[in-house]
């Protein structure tokens, strides 16, 4: 797991990104406020990455593969550009289990930044993920 300790400022992946995703999430917590359920950030992700001009999906099912077959699916909350998966959260932090779920989340989409976003508390708590 990587969480930028070891990269420079110019090769970070999708540093631009990662940056317009959260400060539409800081535009979120500050108009919708914080301690709700997950739901309304999830959309309210969605309406401001639309007015950022970023393309999102959102709940888009991927296959979880065992030897090849399938064995069940997983549906992210929302990815951005294609790029970066978001997993909104109100929970008391960000632990290593949410951290772990993101590797597992990035393995199975074959994508390869994560954020988790934790809509708990007024002060925005996020965390990059890379595989």
């Amino acid at each position: 797991m990587d969480t930028n300790r070891h990269e420079s400022e110019d090769c970070i992946l999708h540093r631009d990104l990662v940056f317009r995703i959260v400060g539409c999430a800081f535009e979120v917590v500050k108009d919708v406020g914080h301690g709700l359920h997950e739901k309304p950030y999830e959309n309210a992700l969605v309406l401001a990455f639309q007015d950022a001009g970023l393309s999102v999906e959102q709940q888009v099912a991927f296959p979880i593969l065992f030897k090849g077959r399938t064995v069940g699916e997983y549906v992210p909350d929302l990815i951005a550009d294609g790029a970066v998966i978001i997993d909104a959260k109100v929970i008391e932090r960000i632990t290593d289990h949410e951290r772990g779920q993101m590797l597992n989340y990035l393995r199975i989409t074959s994508l390869r930044v994560g954020l988790i976003i934790n809509f708990k508390r007024a002060k925005l708590e996020w965390e990059r993920i890379v595989l």
